[in-house]
């Protein structure tokens, strides 16, 4: 049976991994584990708490009396103290030491540290694998000339390659925030009712340094090397902030990448996959619709929309603390997270697929090339001057001629070319010369386009490497040389300098691909 509402971010879109780490299980096993660290440093320090009954703690982290803690909850109407009576029937050696001179934030505020942490970090994961793919499909087509657009109207022409980029330069920046926002997660530790410590005080006799040691080694058993300096009851809601909006950053760049897709995709110059079992509509069988990139912008406009509740939430903390957080948090951040990991699997799957027409991309180049090329005719006119290439003798080419031709051309094709070269007396060879030549002689698509593909996607000559963490994966997933890596995903910025695989075999130099794109029909 199905009676009950679900999330359709739990049941349609977000990663098996992702759903566990906010899963029940994970967040009150964390809270356990805090417990279990909170016993050990106290017993280590000098506080009435034993061995045995942190060895207890510690065996009873999992499984949960769920029915127990709902019973208790009810009853309560106090969640932790629900939980802390669960934990302590599960090891009732040790009930009497559980939580001892903590509040309840410190469970809930540091396992969320915890958690937002290991969610940033799995992000980061699936946000370099659609950047590796995206640098690939970027490398691949540098040199594909294609029509450019400004206010999605016909402009000069790009290559597909350096379009590319541009989608992968905003990446680039979530990437650098997103490093950035797991640099800056700190640990809470047991800080008290507002922030005084004021519990330990008395349990550690007035010894500071006693409590500080305590936190550091709560810490340090989580993975955190920094705690924050003050703080009230809560780690600062600041944090959540940051966290909503680097989501919100990854979900604008992706927005804007897929929303570019759908819109080439309305002229089949690109295409998102289509697998051969798939059903484009209910009604016409002929329809390929762009649905992962609709699904990609429809997620992206949660994500964004999400992020308004921490900065509402930070702005209205009273003093040392207060709760009308709590409801919101518990909703907002993680389906953030899910969101994001859900729109980043599916890039995944468009950026692996991601299919060129080249045909119609050159159909689209040809169809606009000589109304591109006044640019390239003004110039060249007003550079010679009146001067011969060919022999034959021609005015200069004055602006209202161009603006004619370009009427010209909107209304009768390029058949106009052949009346523009007799209005103003230029002889049609020199006129293909200038609308066509100007262009292949100039390199644009190699000195231009593929320097900047190549600024963006190699490191050339530089001994790279992959992150330990992914390093494996990627290898085995993109053996193929030509899927460049970025130096961005290489560690850069990240402090870490052990660890990872080595890179070779996805080193290149500018020099191996240099391509020059040359008009058919004109000579090198």
């Amino acid at each position: 049976m199905k009676d009950r509402y679900e999330s359709p971010l739990a049941s349609r879109y977000a990663s098996d991994d992702m759903l566990h780490l906010f899963s029940p299980d994970m967040r009150f096993e964390t809270w356990r584990r805090l417990w279990v660290s909170l016993a050990k440093a106290q017993h280590a320090l000098g506080l009435p708490v034993t061995q045995e009954q942190v060895d207890e703690l510690a065996a009873h982290v999992s499984p949960i009396d769920y029915e127990l803690v709902a019973a208790k909850e009810k009853e309560l109407r106090h969640d932790v103290m629900a939980h802390i009576y669960a934990f302590g029937a599960a090891a009732p050696g040790a009930k009497g030491i559980i939580h001892l001179g903590a509040t309840s934030c410190y469970v809930t505020d540091n396992a969320d540290l915890v958690l937002y942490r290991d969610g940033l970090v799995h992000l980061r994961g699936e946000l370099e694998q659609v950047m590796v793919q995206l640098a690939g499909f970027a490398d691949r087509y540098a040199a594909l000339p294609c029509l450019g657009y400004t206010h999605y109207q016909p402009a000069q022409l790009v290559t597909v390659g350096k379009r590319a980029t541009l989608w992968l330069q905003d990446l680039m920046l979530d990437l650098e925030e997103l490093n950035d926002v797991i640099a800056a997660i700190r640990f809470l530790g047991c800080r008290g009712t507002t922030g005084t410590e004021a519990s330990f005080m008395e349990l550690f006799h007035g010894d500071t340094a006693q409590i500080d040691e305590m936190n550091r080694m709560i810490a340090a058993d989580f993975g955190f090397d920094r705690l924050y300096d003050v703080c009230g009851q809560t780690y600062p809601r600041k944090l959540d902030s940051r966290i909503l909006n680097v989501l919100s950053s990854i979900a604008q760049s992706c927005y804007r990448f897929a929303n570019d897709v759908r819109l080439l995709q309305h002229d089949r110059q690109l295409e998102e996959p289509f697998e051969s079992t798939q059903v484009g509509s209910s009604a016409m069988a002929y329809k390929r619709n762009p649905m992962r990139c609709e699904r990609i912008c429809s997620l992206s406009r949660y994500v964004m929309a999400d992020a308004l509740n921490a900065p509402m939430t930070a702005s209205t903390q009273w003093f040392e603390r207060t709760l009308d957080d709590s409801a919101n948090r518990r909703i907002s951040l993680p389906e953030g997270f899910l969101a994001v990991d859900g729109i980043l699997r599916l890039m995944q799957n468009v950026t692996a697929g991601l299919r060129v027409n080249e045909k119609i991309v050159a159909k689209f180049v040809a169809d606009y090339l000589p109304f591109i090329a006044t640019e390239n005719l003004l110039m060249a006119a007003v550079e010679r001057g009146g001067d011969l290439l060919v022999g034959l003798a021609f005015e200069p080419v004055h602006a209202e001629s161009l603006l004619e031709f370009g009427r010209h051309l909107a209304q009768r094709g390029r058949e106009t070319l052949h009346q523009f070269a007799f209005e103003v007396k230029i002889g049609i060879v020199e006129l293909l010369r200038i609308v066509f030549g100007e262009l292949a002689d100039h390199a644009v698509f190699d000195r231009i386009a593929r320097h900047m593909v190549d600024r963006l996607v190699l490191d050339d000559g530089e001994q790279q490497r992959l992150e330990g963490h992914f390093g494996q994966q990627r290898r085995a997933v993109f053996p193929d040389p030509h899927q460049r890596i970025l130096h961005q995903l290489l560690g850069a910025g990240r402090g870490d300098e052990t660890g990872g695989v080595g890179a070779e075999g996805f080193i290149i130099t500018a020099e191996e691909h240099v391509e020059t794109f040359f008009v058919p029909g004109t000579q090198q």
